[in-house]
């Protein structure tokens, strides 16, 4: 196994900001949805998870770069780092990259814009000091995209391009995102309720994510001690279908992240699980398939989306932050919203309330997204 040291996390969501306002909501099963106010129109559902006033960075900018600035800090921080090291990687998740002042149509409404971005350039002067401080990379995989952000970043720093990367992303509410889960019918009126027998559809957030990634020999000559390991990450396009999930491609997938760690038993899976009927079914079979055949045995399994919404191309940063604290606390976190969990087969264990953890040395994240997007990380303890 060749694991990389997760140095550092930072996260704002509608739950607040910082991981540790996330997490803690996340273990009381608390659910921050409230009505849609950021912009009007004729949708199914006015269900979102908002970032509340309060939690929203004071700082100049448009609503995603504002988020994605404060998880970068709070990320650096918390990796002990007042600035990326020359050289380093800084790979932006999002659904489209920042467009240049040409091409803006004038005239058009700031707020359009947060379906753009962030600024590399505003994320490079906080967080490297220089434009030509680190390399930068754009990815977009729909909702899996902080995922495969992940998985590039430890393929560079596994090819010895370097030893440190910065992996961000934001969602901010906006009405182009929203449109579109809107039209494919994805949306829940009352809030989603992931592996419950009566999901109805997912629920819209919106937040900010960052992790610092460092080589092991990195972290160990300045003395930081890691949240986390990034022991394996693995990443499948299948684009059988536009919408639906492929139960054999994430399987494949979590076989191919546990493969790459080196690793048989999970003691926990974080699932994507948004709510939807398809969705969150095509999952829990591919999950039992892997259990069966590792023998893993009661596999526990939960979802946040149900606390904080679905962050689309973020939102596998609150996934691969409560995995780090669940191998830190041995706690499993419950999936808020969850009240009749749906049948599932023999090997999983879907979770309504926190519950503590016999053992947590390894966690699976899993990721997916529209255009057959999947992507699975495997997160481990970091050791005495």
């Amino acid at each position: 196994m060749t694991a990389l040291a997760l140095a550092g996390t930072g996260l704002v969501t509608a739950l607040g900001r910082g991981p540790g306002a996330f997490w803690d909501g996340l273990r009381r099963g608390a659910r921050a949805l409230g009505p849609l106010t950021a912009f009007e129109g004729d949708f199914r559902s006015r269900t979102v998870a908002a970032v509340r006033p309060a939690d929203w960075p004071a700082a100049p900018g448009l609503r995603k770069e504002r988020l994605a600035l404060s998880a970068a800090r709070q990320a650096l921080r918390a990796a002990g780092l007042r600035r990326l090291p020359q050289g380093a990687l800084v790979v932006i998740v999002s659904q489209a990259p920042e467009p240049s002042g040409k091409m803006i149509r004038p005239g058009a409404p700031r707020r359009g814009r947060d379906f753009t971005g962030p600024d590399p350039d505003a994320l490079l002067a906080a967080c490297a000091g220089t434009p030509g401080g680190a390399a930068v990379v754009h990815l977009s995989h729909a909702c899996a995209s902080a995922a495969f952000g992940a998985a590039f970043a430890r393929e560079w720093l596994l090819s010895g391009l370097g030893t440190t990367a910065l992996v961000v992303g934001a969602s901010a509410l906006n009405p182009y995102e929203y449109d579109s889960m809107d039209v494919v019918r994805t949306l829940s009126p009352a809030g989603a309720r992931p592996f419950d027998t009566e999901r109805d559809g997912l629920t819209v957030g919106e937040g900010g994510g960052a992790f610092v990634l460092e080589t092991r020999a990195a972290a160990l000559e300045r003395g930081h001690r890691p949240q986390a390991l990034l022991s394996g990450a693995a990443c499948l396009v299948d684009s059988t279908h536009a919408v639906a999930s492929e139960p054999a491609t994430i399987r494949d997938c979590m076989l191919a992240a546990l493969e790459d760690a080196g690793v048989r038993r999970i003691d926990y899976v974080h699932a994507h699980a948004t709510g939807t009927r398809q969705g969150d079914a095509a999952e829990v079979a591919a999950v039992g398939e892997v259990s069966r055949a590792l023998g893993w045995g009661a596999v526990p399994v939960s979802s946040h989306k149900g606390a904080v919404g679905h962050l689309l191309h973020a939102s596998a940063f609150p996934g691969v932050v409560a995995a780090s604290a669940f191998l830190r606390e041995a706690w499993v976190p419950g999936t808020p919203g969850l009240r009749r969990p749906l049948e599932v087969p023999d090997g999983i264990v879907p979770v309504t309330a926190a519950v503590c953890a016999p053992r947590a040395q390894h966690a699976l994240v899993n990721s997916f997204g529209f255009n057959g997007n999947n992507a699975a990380l495997v997160v481990s303890a970091v050791g005495p």
